[in-house]
């Protein structure tokens, strides 16, 4: 049997989720083929969204009109803003979810997504039709699973290939104009436990197969990368009074900036109108939000260690049974004892999975040594002396893709019409994953129609920086975000997501009418407090006795409320009560004044940063408008380092800051380059 869709996404993770929802809101006729509909959006690891830059990844998801935002705000059971103590560039947003209603959360936004379909099967082969283009790739035809050594045969600027559509197990052929894979860890998954194997795509699924195999074939290089997950522990066996209990925040923040039901679904053409049909997670409701629990605090010891040092001869990473790298900066409880031998203790977080059920999840003890060390080292922990567990922790092998082959769109260099997002990618995380995939979701459905794709720029989005360091980079173990990766992170804050990117999203039909209205209400008000900050005057009587009391210094004489404000002691709340001019204006803020107020007191602070972050953005924008591909064969350019050349011609950048961004090419092989541009 066959059928023809707009785009097809294979696997339904957080990737799948909102590349399907995305091109689906778009207007683009979407399948969404996942092997069971009942682990939509499954927390494969821990039940929690956000953290340390994903945080801020989430609520650009949310500002570009994704929906990864609202489930999560629709099902947490703590929330808590990381990093205040430091500048707002750093704040962090993190949510603990409950893991089986953030499943049915996502699911009733998808089943209510108007122009997608839901298929429940596992895809065998995609579909490539090849078409008559000189520049075909050569060389050999790289190797399944070998390792991070990717063979690099040169691939075609223009693809030779096409893909099509895809073939089923139940025997289903799906063709479409854009495919979207997002497999996650399923690619030839292999579990690993002490030194059993099992196949596997995550505990008790099975892998698939065939499919890395049948885009390999095509030229499309491939490699073997490593993720883990920690025991999950049955919370009746805890003693919780020999741990310290960490609370959630209690201020009512959220991840999405818009927490009314969604209006969704623009019309699929060339210049998309989003419409307004209404759904949303009516099950999990933010406006009834679940009951809030407190997460826990303990500590590996000495005993703990000894345990799992013997067990190491049966450790998968230690005994030569994993080859494939593992994420640096997750790393198993085995690998801390290894990398930091000189440690007496490493910190464990004890994580509710949900508000109905016993299941808590370890937090910093993932691991894959056999079952009876894992548990006989736990329950030397005193809190864990009478322990028992639902699942040990496990390792996971899988296939990924050399993401230098992609486009910044998300589309292979080597197939038209193949877009890849998520782990197959190399990257870990789900923020990281939906990221790519609402990406990927909006590329694809403009593909269809001709379209320019959406690229984001490095200074518009973590989104940008993510898939440029991926396409430009590539990746040598999973990739995770850091704001530490973002150059422009004082222009990359959480509380501005919505100011950088809700506007764009709309355009691109994706965010709503009621999305944008909802944005244009705050960009007022917050502009409007920001226009009395500059005109308005403080006169020393007035505040200079308040100002002593906040324990800074009294003014010599008049200024204006913008420049009082800069001072770090100094906020409107603690000024309003000596300025009754303020106070009224607070007041009229009737909606969001918390969120509407911190944002325009960010942008009056850090003013100055902000600026001089624009202007640095706006030099490296000269080079990203300089596109040099196709203008060079870099193999022949003597003046250019040798690794320069071997980079180059590897990579092929777009363009000129594209360039400068590749390990291996230096400040000198760019002048060069600006030279024989004639800059």
């Amino acid at each position: 049997m066959e059928q023809s869709f707009d785009v097809i996404v294979i696997g339904a993770g957080h990737a799948g989720c909102e590349a399907a929802h995305a091109a689906a809101q778009i207007g683009a006729r979407t399948l969404l083929i996942t092997m069971d509909m009942n682990k939509i959006a499954q927390m494969s690891c821990n039940p929690a969204v956000g953290g340390i830059a994903k945080g801020q990844i989430v609520r650009e998801i949310d500002a570009l009109g994704g929906a990864m935002g609202h489930v999560t705000d629709a099902t947490t059971i703590q929330f808590r803003m990381l990093n205040r103590s430091k500048g707002p560039a750093m704040w962090s947003p993190r949510a603990q979810c409950d893991r089986g209603k953030f499943i049915w959360a996502w699911r009733e936004v998808l089943e209510n997504t108007p122009n997608l379909h839901i298929w429940q099967d596992q895809v065998r082969r995609l579909l490539v039709d090849s078409v008559p283009v000189s520049s075909a790739p050569d060389g050999p035809t790289p190797g399944v699973g070998e390792g991070l050594a990717f063979a690099t045969p040169p691939f075609a600027t223009h693809p030779t290939k096409t893909a099509v559509g895809v073939e089923t197990y139940l025997g289903m052929t799906f063709r479409a104009k854009s495919i979207i894979l997002t497999a996650g860890t399923f690619l030839n998954g292999l579990m690993h436990i002490g030194r059993v194997k099992l196949p596997g795509g995550r505990c008790a699924e099975p892998p698939s197969l065939e499919l890395a195999e049948s885009i390999a074939q095509h030229g499309i290089r491939v490699a073997r990368m490593k993720t883990g997950t920690p025991v999950r522990i049955d919370a009746r066996s805890v003693d919780f009074s020999l741990m310290t209990e960490q609370p959630g925040d209690t201020d009512g923040r959220r991840f999405s900036f818009f927490t009314e039901s969604s209006s969704l679904s623009p019309s699929f053409s060339s210049t998309p109108s989003p419409a307004s049909p209404t759904i949303g997670c009516k099950a999990y409701s933010p406006s009834q939000p679940l009951s809030q629990l407190p997460c826990f605090i303990t500590y590996t010891n000495e005993a703990v260690h000894a345990r799992l040092r013997a067990g190491l001869p049966d450790s998968p990473l230690y005994n030569g049974q994993i080859q494939s790298i593992g994420p640096r900066y997750c790393p198993s409880i085995e690998t801390k004892l290894v990398t930091f031998p000189d440690k007496d203790q490493h910190q464990l977080f004890l994580e509710p999975e949900g508000t109905s059920t016993n299941e808590y999840y370890l937090n910093g003890f993932s691991s894959s040594l056999p079952i009876d060390v894992q548990i006989e080292a736990l329950k030397l922990i005193p809190a864990f002396r009478n322990l028992e567990i639902f699942r040990p922790g496990y390792a996971i092998e899988y296939d990924f893709f050399d993401p230098t082959q992609l486009h910044h769109s998300l589309e292979s260099r080597v197939i038209s019409g193949l877009y890849l997002a998520g782990q197959v990618n190399g990257t870990t995380g789900y923020e990281e994953a939906a990221g790519q995939g609402l990406l990927a979701g909006i590329n694809a459905a403009r593909h269809c129609t001709g379209q320019e794709p959406l690229v984001l720029k490095r200074d518009e989005a973590y989104i940008g920086v993510l898939i440029d360091d991926l396409v430009c980079k590539g990746v040598d173990e999973p990739y995770r975000m850091f704001t530490s990766r973002a150059e422009y992170r004082i222009l990359l804050r959480q509380d501005n997501a919505d100011a950088r990117l809700t506007e764009l999203g709309h355009r691109m039909g994706v965010a709503t009418n009621d999305r944008l209205e909802h944005y244009l209400k705050k960009k007022k008000e917050v502009e409007r407090i920001i226009r009395f900050a500059e005109e308005y005057s403080v006169k020393m009587n007035d505040v200079n006795g308040l100002l002593e009391s906040l324990g800074t210094a009294p003014l010599t004489r008049g200024c204006k409320l913008m420049e009082l404000l800069g001072r770090p002691q100094l906020t409107f709340q603690n000024l309003s009560p000596a300025l009754p001019r303020l106070r009224e204006l607070l007041a009229s803020v009737t909606n969001r004044q918390e969120e509407i107020t911190e944002a325009a007191e960010i942008e009056i602070k850090y003013k100055g940063y902000i600026m001089r972050e624009v202007e640095q953005a706006q030099k490296m924008h000269r080079l990203e408008d300089i596109r040099i591909r196709g203008r060079f064969d870099y193999s022949s350019l003597q003046s250019i380092s040798t690794e320069g050349r071997q980079k180059l011609v590897k990579h092929d950048p777009e363009t000129l800051a594209q360039a400068s961004r590749i390990p291996g090419v230096s400040p000198s092989d760019i002048n060069v380059l600006l030279v024989l541009l004639g800059r």
